[in-house]
């Protein structure tokens, strides 16, 4: 009888969905969400904690965020022309995007890329088409790209710059076709923007399509779930006709509007973490049988040999080590996992316990 209900009121496309996963990572080094690994100075958070000491949490909060809006604006060189959405982290963003366009409408993205794209899109109803990414070099496979863009004219476009869980920043020129050739809706996922040292934020004015999206995430701001999306003035205002009232909480409000003034520090914490990357990039390169990709994200994607992945994460997990096994993704993915750059002794904690495990390979 229960099928028989389930069956009766959700759609098919809900009853066949698995739900995203995230792994337990109680008593573990986590290295496996691309998170920074730093906390506040204690004199930050001192500085935090007056801040909002005050904050009225029995008022709703400004449905406009306008002060923290009119703030990012500033900290991230939004072109003047340009609005701006916020959303509860860029799913919501990704959310509201798909949620506006008509049904049976496309939506395009290369493939392996972040997972959001295809979950929101399959959970309502949409078509979604992946373009498989070159092999070895996970570039954009342009001539495939604009072949579907011609075939099926997909309303919103996904390009994560740089992609996750890749880590590469796909060919500019590549890009600037794409947007060029495309009817629909490109937006540029720039969640690792702080590690990347490239952007399309100057380039919105040019391209009434183009939107370029951001998240706090990674500045070691994850726990507040907070990012936006930027643009076209016209297309920003249809966005904000479904996003929900008072989607940005007081707290969030207050607490990004402060660690935004406080930029110094989350630039002192990304050059460490770009250093540290190279640094491990290198450790692994040196590892036999691993295979390391260059990465202008906080993260690496690596390639065991074959069939070796899954018995190396459960290595480094039984070690005390978490990072992303992707290899039951299949595709290009195969025997591939992901590690987050941390502190230098997580860092080193995974370099050793996965030379260890290497060793006892036959």
């Amino acid at each position: 009888m229960t099928q028989n209900l389930l069956s009766s009121i959700f759609r098919k496309e809900i009853l066949n969905m698995s739900a995203y996963k995230v792994a337990e990572a109680k008593n573990l080094i986590k290295l496996d969400a691309m998170e920074n690994p730093y906390t506040w100075p204690e004199n930050i958070k001192d500085q935090w904690l007056s801040t909002i000491r005050n904050c009225p949490i029995n008022r709703y909060p400004d449905p406009e965020a306008r002060q923290l809006a009119a703030t990012i604006k500033k900290t991230n060189s939004i072109p003047g022309q340009c609005e701006i959405l916020l959303g509860n982290g860029s799913d919501e963003i990704i959310q509201l995007l798909l949620m506006a366009l008509p049904s049976g409408s496309h939506v395009l993205a290369p493939s392996p890329g972040f997972v959001m794209y295809q979950q929101v899109a399959l959970s309502l109803g949409l078509s979604y088409q992946s373009i498989s990414l070159l092999p070895d070099s996970f570039n954009l496979d342009l001539p495939a790209m604009l072949d579907s863009i011609n075939q099926h004219q997909p309303s919103v476009i996904f390009l994560a710059y740089p992609n996750n869980p890749t880590g590469n920043l796909f060919n500019e020129n590549d890009i600037r076709q794409i947007i060029e050739t495309t009817a629909g809706l490109v937006i540029v996922d720039e969640a690792y923007a702080p590690f990347a040292e490239a952007s399309f934020i100057k380039k919105l004015p040019n391209y009434p399509n183009l939107l370029v999206m951001r998240t706090v995430s990674k500045l070691g701001l994850a726990g507040l779930r907070l990012g936006f999306i930027a643009g076209n003035k016209k297309i920003i205002e249809q966005l904000n006709k479904i996003r929900l009232p008072y989607n940005i909480n007081s707290l969030t409000q207050i607490t990004a509007e402060f660690a935004l003034n406080n930029q110094d520090l989350f630039e002192q914490q990304t050059l460490q973490i770009c250093n540290d990357r190279t640094l491990v990039l290198n450790q692994l390169n040196q590892l036999l049988g691993i295979s390391a990709y260059s990465s202008a994200a906080n993260f690496i994607l690596f390639k065991t040999r074959k069939n070796q992945a899954t018995t190396i994460f459960e290595g480094l997990k039984k070690r005390g080590v978490l990072i992303k096994n992707l290899s039951p993704q299949n595709g290009l993915l195969t025997d591939c996992l992901r590690v987050t750059i941390g502190k230098p002794d997580e860092n080193k904690a995974f370099i050793d316990s996965l030379s260890e495990i290497i060793n006892s390979l036959p």
